[in-house]
């Protein structure tokens, strides 16, 4: 049985709930990086500042995509906070300001972020899904340049 773009219905099924855990992911580590954000103190104030803002601001987009990528594949995207907490492997960061500590989670978020991209890569390409192989490459591209600069910036 096909869905409306000819993929496997039952591949894309399973694609939708990855995609799902990817989104879920996704908005808790958005709310983290505002958090970062509004709270960070110190000598790195402005730097952070700002780049928490970029991180921010691309996974709103981000968050986006992806739950378009889940309707095109005619799933439900998840859409509230309750079911975010409760499927995302990723935790709520709280009360943090100091700039290093930030950046630390940040890493930790974009490894599991990474990670979970690279798994809904692989069920993509068993499913024929050209879309969703080059929105996860895409993502998995530049999240690895990421991860290399902050691993850099904590050296």
């Amino acid at each position: 049985m096909k869905n409306l773009i000819g993929l496997d219905k039952a591949k894309a099924e399973k694609l939708n709930e990855k995609l799902n855990e990817l989104l879920a992911n996704y908005q808790v580590f958005y709310q983290n990086l505002r958090g970062f954000h509004w709270n960070i103190k110190g000598k790195t104030f402005f730097e952070l500042h700002a780049k928490f803002e970029e991180y921010y601001n691309d996974a709103v987009v981000k968050v986006d995509e992806i739950a378009e990528r889940i309707l095109t594949l005619e799933g439900e995207p998840l859409h509230t906070f309750s079911a975010y907490t409760s499927t995302s492997s990723l935790k709520e960061a709280k009360g943090i300001s100091e700039g290093t500590k930030a950046v630390e989670i940040v890493v930790q978020n974009f490894s599991t972020l990474v990670a979970l991209e690279r798994e809904i890569l692989s069920l993509a390409g068993e499913a024929d899904d050209e879309g969703t192989v080059s929105l996860m490459s895409d993502y998995i591209s530049e999240t690895e340049k990421t991860l290399w600069m902050l691993n850099a910036y904590l050296k």
